[in-house]
């Protein structure tokens, strides 16, 4: 039996008030394969978050695939250091190092207007060469989304995700330190944070991208830290042969690294709407032939959530559903070796907030021969009455693969 799990990041929501206050964008979306999967095979909804868990994409993605989070979460960072080839020794701190837009003295988005990578790079380069040093090093990753690593860090610090303060002042969301041992980390920090919207103000692409009416990339905003985790491949725990994961997100490539994942790299993969939804699906169909297990991670959801654009999210569940979950269902159905399709979010993000929920998520199990259970359509309310209830830490994943 071999295994593709189709996950559309941040896709759950809430009733949302441009679409009557009644429905959700996943039920107001056409989404005839999710509904067809979701009346052919088996439902319910799964716990993502951990108590005691902030809510963000890397401890949803490890709780889907059943990690347990107390024993290997170390943050955001290391993720992403290994997603880009990052070894991290012993003794030194990753962080998630976002390039955000400040207008006067708030947060006006996390993403400095989704910057592109190559004017991103130049940016990360050009502080590495005015802040880097033997102990702090910035490394360039995808679009807003970069690496800062720092050694002899401190983890324990209070650090905000700037997706979670859209229109937020900045000033007191700076990193606090949670022991007295970790006051000299943040203190590094904020200086690093403040001395970068100095360098970075009249750089000549910033002075470019402002000229052109888009959001310059004036900030650094590190979090999210932690060391090296101790994690088991997927392979060691559940005993397939091989997987693969596709993604346009560092932190997805990361996790899939640590997980013994081979990572797929698909042209024109964007992490945003316009993502190749194509080449994602047709990577996946490949990808199958040779490995039992398939993690196929669609950032495009999410990122149309934290900008609160109902249509737009509305569009990219669409796009999930007619572009990747279709094609890939219509390849398989018939393959002599049995396939395992599995849809859901990570996290639900709602429009109305722009950020992260703790909300369990739904999700839908098909293979053939299942025995349904009397759900005829994939969305929030629907599958709550499903078969499943509500799955935490490991069940999710041990019921796909069986």
């Amino acid at each position: 039996m071999k295994t593709i799990v189709i996950l559309g990041d941040g896709m759950a929501d809430e009733p949302v008030d441009m679409l009557g206050g009644e429905k959700t964008p996943l039920q107001h979306a056409h989404t005839p394969y999710m509904d067809k999967l979701a009346s052919l095979g088996v439902t319910g909804r799964m716990s993502t978050v951990p108590e005691g868990f902030h809510p963000g994409s890397e401890v949803a993605n490890l709780a889907v695939l059943g990690y347990d989070l107390p024993a290997v979460y170390e943050g955001r960072g290391v993720l992403e250091a290994a997603s880009i080839g990052v070894t991290l020794s012993p003794g030194e701190m990753a962080m998630r190092c976002n390039l955000i837009c400040i207008e006067g003295n708030v947060i006006k988005n996390h993403s400095a207007g989704h910057i592109s990578t190559e004017e991103a790079d130049e940016l990360i380069r050009f502080l590495q060469q005015e802040l880097g040093n033997d102990r702090v090093t910035f490394h360039t990753g995808v679009s807003y989304r970069h690496l800062l690593v720092i050694k002899g860090g401190d983890k324990h610090l209070d650090c905000t995700p700037p997706h979670d303060v859209p229109l937020k002042p900045f000033r007191p969301l700076l990193i606090k330190a949670t022991t007295p041992e970790a006051e000299e980390t943040a203190a590094l920090l904020n200086e690093l944070i403040l001395r970068s919207q100095k360098l970075l103000k009249n750089h000549p692409v910033n002075l470019k991208r402002v000229a052109a009416g888009k959001d310059p990339a004036n900030s650094i905003w590190p979090w999210s830290p932690g060391y090296r985790p101790a994690m088991q491949t997927l392979q060691q725990m559940y005993g397939f042969k091989n997987g693969a994961v596709i993604s346009a997100v560092d932190l997805i490539r990361g996790i899939g690294a640590y997980a013994g994942l081979q990572n797929i790299e698909v042209e024109g993969a964007t992490g945003l709407y316009d993502t190749n939804y194509e080449g994602k699906a047709a990577a996946a169909i490949e990808a199958l032939k040779t490995n039992d297990f398939v993690y196929l991670h669609v950032e495009a959801s999410d990122e149309a959530g934290h900008e609160g654009d109902v249509n737009l999210k509305v569009k990219t569940i669409e796009y999930l559903d007619r572009r990747i979950i279709g094609p890939v269902y219509e390849a398989v159905k018939t393959w002599n070796e049995p396939v395992t399709i599995a849809v859901l979010p990570d996290h639900p993000t709602p429009c109305a907030i722009r950020t992260h929920t703790a909300e369990p998520i739904p999700f839908l199990i098909w293979k053939p021969g299942i025995q349904p259970d009397d759900v005829t359509a994939y969305d929030e309310y629907s599958i709550q009455k499903g078969k499943y209830g509500i799955l935490k830490q490991d069940e999710f994943i041990k019921e796909v693969l069986k």
